[in-house]
């Protein structure tokens, strides 16, 4: 004889139920556990192993890794609560961990081991020391050369998208300009800097003129390239419909050449970033070329690496958000492109 248990009058075993509710209780993914358990490893070699010599900040680079692995545990513990945040945090994973190892090599063969000379390479908490102090300094410089990146950017691209249109559309524009495009295209910007210190009253504005030169030339490269590579088909269709001369460059040529104009600003937005540092170190008073130059002069290079980071930050940023407003502009073609 068989004896059914039903727990509900719905007739669901036990098991059932107690299957759901484990189910639903948050669980741990052994996984996750490896970022913090290398972030509290960092923090516990830099509290307890011997330094070859006494660095200060070295409790504040303690503080802030085991605070990064208490972060990481909870985010563990909390895995599946977290909606997209927690996917994220789940994507980024090996990266955390990475970066905990390679801190914790840096600090290895730096203040514990001293296996790299001094001062040439300095410890973690010698660059922590730098932002704690120079906080301001470097917040300074990094508005100076943010201006001074946003004029050169902006007004480069602006004059290189316009050119670069004309150059495309018109053949009579590409007749004059295209050679004069092809002397001056593979020039680097910084062989420029005799001219434009000498042709502007201030080195403020030619460094302008220096980074919009670096920004200007892919952008009008590659928009030229963009609106000669539409198909005919297009303009075509357009003028079966009674479109103007006007609508075909602004509502035609220009949004099917967007894929190019934006690859441009990449090359552009990169190339004026060196020639930033370089601008800054020709007469400028402040920014973060300014800073690198000074740090270098005065044999102070964990300033140097702190501003090298700083300055890897900035560009990395400004690239991430280059690529949003590019997905936003450029949504209608995620189904005819692949990103």
């Amino acid at each position: 004889m068989t004896v059914a248990i039903n727990d509900s009058a719905s007739g669901e075993a036990p098991f059932g139920a107690l299957a759901r509710t484990r189910a639903s209780r948050p669980s741990i993914r052994w996984a996750a556990i490896i970022p913090p358990a290398a972030w509290a490893a960092l923090a516990a070699i830099t509290a307890y192993w011997p330094q070859a010599q006494d660095w200060p900040r070295t409790n504040e680079l303690v503080g802030i890794a085991a605070a990064i692995a208490v972060v990481l545990v909870v985010s563990a513990v909390l895995n599946g609560h977290l909606g997209a945040f927690g996917v994220r945090l789940r994507h980024w994973e090996p990266w955390f961990t990475a970066l905990a190892v390679l801190a914790t090599v840096w600090e290895l063969v730096t203040a514990k081991l001293e296996l790299l000379p001094t001062p040439f390479f300095m410890p973690p908490q010698a660059i922590l020391e730098v932002y704690l102090e120079e906080g301001d300094k470097l917040l300074e410089c990094i508005a100076y050369s943010a201006l001074l990146l946003a004029k050169g950017v902006v007004i480069g691209a602006s004059v290189g998208f316009v050119l670069g249109v004309a150059l495309g559309w018109s053949p009579r524009v590409s007749y004059w300009g295209h050679p004069i495009l092809r002397v001056i295209g593979p020039l680097p910007a910084t062989a420029w800097l005799p001219f434009a210190f000498f042709v502007f009253p201030t080195s403020s504005s030619a460094s302008v003129f220096l980074i919009a030169l670096a920004a200007g030339i892919p952008v009008t490269i590659l928009t030229w390239s963009g609106i000669s590579s539409v198909s005919s088909a297009y303009y075509d269709i357009a003028r079966t419909l009674g479109a103007s001369k006007s609508f075909l460059v602004l509502k035609v040529a220009i949004p099917a050449a967007m894929p190019h104009v934006f690859v441009g600003l990449f090359m552009g937005l990169a190339a004026s970033f060196a020639v930033l540092v370089v601008a800054e170190m020709m007469g400028v008073k402040a920014g973060l070329g300014w800073y690198l130059q000074w740090a270098q002069g005065w044999g102070a290079y964990a300033n140097m690496y702190a501003a090298l980071f700083v300055l890897a930050l900035v560009c990395a940023s400004l690239v991430a958000l280059l690529f949003k407003v590019r997905d936003h502009l450029l949504a209608w073609q995620k189904g005819l492109l692949r990103w």
